[in-house]
């Protein structure tokens, strides 16, 4: 069962929006790294090689920013006020908005699919805080 599915059985609203994953992710960018300059971007791998987007995450795993792990992360995604949200993946264009995701949890973006699109991020929909579970199970929330 893919994940729009899963949430649709949740009885939150789904709207897929493809293309807009470039979009949502310079929003996160600046939202959440925007305090870094472009070198410093380069060296957590968050941009490189000229290319815009590298891994967003980094900027928990290489400590820019504070972050809750794991079971905390994932108590707290689980625990906070969620209404509106936009889900997106690291390498996709494909995006999604959510309405009515009070009941969304953290176990509803453990990739269980075969068409597995790696790095997952939930961030509200005013880019004020973010839920990201990677291809290594590293789990944050800001």
């Amino acid at each position: 069962m893919d994940i729009v599915n899963r949430l649709k059985i949740k009885k939150v609203q789904v709207r897929e929006i493809p293309g807009w994953g470039p979009y949502i992710r310079q929003q996160w960018e600046d939202s959440f790294a925007g305090h870094l300059s472009y070198k410093e971007k380069e060296e957590i791998h968050l941009s490189y090689n000229g290319f815009a987007h590298g891994y967003l995450w980094h900027i928990f795993s290489y400590e820019k920013r504070d972050c809750l792990k794991e079971t905390q992360a994932n108590e707290a995604f689980n625990n906070i006020s969620k209404n509106t949200c936009y889900v997106f993946y690291q390498n996709s264009d494909y995006a999604l908005i959510i309405e009515n995701a009070t009941f969304v949890t953290a176990s509803d973006f453990v990739q269980k699919d075969d068409y597995n699109e790696g790095d997952i991020f939930v961030v509200d929909k005013d880019f004020t805080w973010t839920y990201v579970n990677t291809h290594e199970k590293f789990r944050s929330i800001f």
